[in-house]
């Protein structure tokens, strides 16, 4: 054996210790980050509240931008429109808006700033129809005071666990009202506050080229412990439960009867999420561990993840979380003609995307979060943009990459102030694909029921034998 061939092997073989090496000061890198104490300082804490302090209870800005195009928060929404009955669908408090201005292909390049990736995609991709009408932002997000209160003793108190799967004393809404990591803004969102309880009554549809589509029917039932007005944090600790969530297929016949359920725990390294399926045909209850991650969602035709619903939810483990500064955008909001009872599914599904003269688009700031698949870990996004409101932390737009980098998924949220609560939460998301060019939009509701907040459940009304009983019905 030559010299010169040693020589090369060591070369080769420090080469590979250096990267070796590299890898491993990343990952511990990124664990320091991780677990730095979330915890501010009593200085920031005191920035945070409903009046004449610089940050509102949830963290955001409380004043305006510089040219006035975003105003002040002012509390939000507060009390009901006039001629709005509790159980009704919701309606816009503002109904004297006109459109500003429109967006379209031929002008999108003078905005691009205040435009998400996904949004200018949406430019390119359908040049002939896509649009956004643009109408004066108004910062309606509001919810109840335990619900402030909870986020001042979140803003003292919150931890994330040991490598950021998961929280430590924290209740009831999101934990980080002042962030300091990626991770922790993503738990925001996560956790944010959308009632005690909910049953939603809904359709999703993914329309072909053409815009045929059959409509899926669901019920969804939800009962989140976290979010009580009284729990404790031992509690919390102890049950470790963020949500109780039933899923039930009525219609068409062939998936009638299918359903979920899930425990979501809090700590998921000490307990992940729980969740099982019925099956009509077998009637049988099976534990599910695959419904995570990027397992196909609920009937969704392949167009959209389990991880999508709601934009993002469940272990944010398979990522690097990056938190960028707050930026302008234009985003759905306030999209109370998109969920009214006067109009139709066949007015809203149309092909390539939903009717855009039913979206409301305004100017707001938003927290820019970046997730990045982690080495040694499997996802289809190799990558995802999230873009939360900075005045609920609700997530109202994501941007999903392939392993080329490529854009290939495009997920709209479009929110409204559930104002009975009050919350901000969807009344329709979409999740567009890009290369199929086709789409999936999800809570439909304009022909059914408004969702209702005020049934009361216990976790007994989510065990397996109550998943048995719902799927024989």
């Amino acid at each position: 054996m030559s010299e010169a061939f040693i020589v090369r092997g060591l070369i080769i073989m420090n080469r590979k210790i250096k990267s070796i090496l590299f890898t491993i000061i990343s990952s511990l890198l990124i664990v320091i980050f991780e677990l730095i104490d979330a915890k501010v300082s009593i200085d920031e804490v005191k920035k945070l509240g409903k009046e004449d302090t610089l940050l509102t209870p949830l963290g955001a800005e409380r004043s305006g931008n510089d040219n006035k195009t975003i105003p002040e928060w002012t509390g939000g929404v507060t009390s009901y429109p006039s001629d709005y009955k509790p159980g009704e669908f919701y309606i816009l408090p503002f109904p004297q808006d006109k459109i500003q201005f429109t967006i379209t292909s031929n002008n999108y390049t003078k905005y691009k700033d205040k435009l998400t990736n996904g949004m200018i995609a949406m430019f390119e991709s359908y040049p002939d129809s896509f649009k956004m009408n643009i109408y004066k932002s108004h910062r309606t997000a509001s919810y109840p005071e335990y619900v402030y209160d909870a986020l001042l003793e979140n803003a003292k108190n919150a931890e994330l666990v040991k490598g950021g799967n998961g929280i430590l004393k924290a209740k009831i809404t999101s934990p980080f009202p002042i962030p300091n990591s990626g991770l922790e803004a993503v738990w925001n969102h996560v956790l944010h506050y959308r009632g005690q309880t909910f049953v939603r009554d809904y359709a999703q549809a993914s329309p072909t080229l053409t815009g045929d589509y059959t409509l899926i029917k669901i019920i969804e039932k939800s009962y989140v412990p976290y979010a009580k007005n009284n729990v404790s944090l031992d509690e919390i600790k102890n049950n470790n439960i963020f949500a109780y969530f039933i899923q039930v297929i009525k219609s068409p016949p062939r998936l009638s009867g299918t359903a979920l359920l899930i425990h979501e725990s809090i700590d998921q390294v000490k307990k992940p999420r729980s969740s099982w399926r019925y099956n009509p045909g077998l009637r049988r209850v099976r534990r599910s561990p695959n419904v995570a991650y990027d397992y196909p969602g609920t009937a969704s035709d392949g167009l959209r993840t389990t991880d999508d619903w709601n934009i993002f939810n469940g272990s944010p483990d398979r990522y690097i979380w990056e938190l960028f500064d707050k930026q302008e955008k234009y985003i759905p909001y306030n999209c109370y003609k998109l969920g009214s009872n006067k109009v139709r599914y066949k007015d809203i599904i149309k092909p390539g995307h939903i009717n855009q003269k039913f979206v409301r688009y305004e100017l707001h700031r938003v927290w820019v979060i970046k997730a990045t698949l982690k080495k040694g870990y499997r996802h289809i996004y190799k990558k995802r943009i999230l873009y939360l409101d900075e005045d609920s932390w609700f997530c109202v737009s994501s941007d999903m990459y392939d392993t080329r980098n490529t854009l290939w998924r495009v997920t709209i949220s479009h929110p409204i102030n559930y104002y009975e609560l009050p919350t901000v939460w969807s009344v329709l998301d979409v999740y567009h694909d890009l290369f199929a060019r086709r789409y999936l939009a999800s809570n439909l509701n304009n022909e059914s029921r408004v969702i209702d907040f005020s049934k009361k459940f216990t976790k007994k009304d989510f065990t397996t034998s109550a998943l048995r009983r719902i799927g024989l019905r």
